[in-house]
């Protein structure tokens, strides 16, 4: 009886620590195997090969999130032609200021490449085991097979042979697939097309939503947090084009009541505290509204009560302004 090999909890390798290692920092995990996913025309493909060249060269992915290990890439880009992926990289690096000449960036150039075949799976296996690159990425899942995407067996069986790549050669390995047609609405996770393995597979997981013309990035981790929206764009012009990250806009202040401004500029022009009959007068509003509007002022910071009135927070004290008078 052959036995499966069992190690000590407390003997089990720790070297690698508590907490996440990254391969992009807040992005994409070392060593993590997961989707990028989305609706169709929504540039999973320029995320990807942002990746790539940001794995390649070092230089921040997306313009925003840093480089922590570099190394080779190996990409299998199934439904562009090679000039296409050459341009798209080309304008990638010209917003990074790279050169694409410089970069260990290498193109799977096989007119298909199936995945539930036993000889592609060799085939890859071993031009990963000769190339050994830092990160793998297939672009996308719906060419890389025959097999029905809603069954979780057969889906399981490719992203399983996935998965032992990455623990043989210690590498991180990304996975195009689609997203059903308008499930914008839809959690980010649930929305990929097919079974469910898809998204229990991933270490890391990016989304990307479009709205109009709104773009929108979605980062799950199995072992860190992740982040919600982030706003993305297409900057360049011509061929020269590539994503990158927004900065998120501050938050809009709450409006502010009419009658509260009227209250507000009453004080601010009054040289003194002010009574509640004064301010009612000045500003020709209802007693009720004007305590109400006072109550809910005064809640916000921005005016206190005094024994001679109402003022603002930032006015002189009552007792220096009688001095003066």
């Amino acid at each position: 009886m052959k036995l499966l090999p069992v190690q000590p909890a407390y003997k089990l390798d720790a070297s690698r620590g508590a907490g996440p290692r990254w391969l992009i920092e807040g992005l994409w995990a070392d060593q993590a195997v997961g989707i990028v996913g989305g609706e169709p025309k929504s540039c999973k493909s320029f995320l990807v090969l942002d990746m790539a060249v940001a794995v390649a060269s070092g230089s921040p992915c997306l313009r925003h999130f840093p480089v922590a290990q570099t190394g080779r890439v190996l990409l299998y880009a199934a439904e562009d032609a090679p000039l296409v992926v050459r341009q798209r990289l080309e304008g990638i690096c010209s917003l990074s200021q790279l050169n694409l000449t410089q970069l260990d960036i290498q193109v799977i150039t096989a007119p298909s490449l199936r995945l539930d075949n036993i000889d592609d799976q060799k085939r890859l296996r071993d031009t990963v085991d000769q190339l050994r690159p830092k990160l793998l990425l297939l672009d996308p899942f719906v060419r890389l097979h025959r097999i029905d995407e809603n069954l979780s067996s057969e889906v399981a069986a490719i992203l399983g042979y996935l998965r032992s790549l990455q623990r043989l050669f210690k590498l991180a390995v990304v996975v195009v697939h689609h997203a059903k047609k308008a499930a914008h609405h839809i959690r980010a996770g649930q929305a990929l097309r097919g079974s469910s393995e898809f998204h229990a597979w991933g270490d890391s997981n990016l989304y990307i939503k479009r709205r109009a013309e709104k773009l929108t990035l979605t980062v799950e981790h199995r072992a860190a947090p992740g982040q919600n929206d982030l706003p993305l764009t297409l900057q360049g012009t011509d061929d020269q084009i590539g994503l990158c990250l927004l900065e998120r806009p501050p938050p809009p202040k709450p409006p502010r009541s009419p009658t509260g401004e009227q209250i507000h500029d009453a004080l601010s022009e009054a040289k003194v505290p002010l009574r509640v009959s004064e301010i009612r007068q000045i500003c020709r509003i209802r007693t009720e509204t004007v305590c109400n509007m006072l109550v809910q002022l005064q809640k916000e910071g921005r005016v206190i009560k005094t024994h001679q009135g109402y003022q603002l927070v930032s006015a002189p004290d009552p007792v220096s302004l009688s001095r003066s008078i």
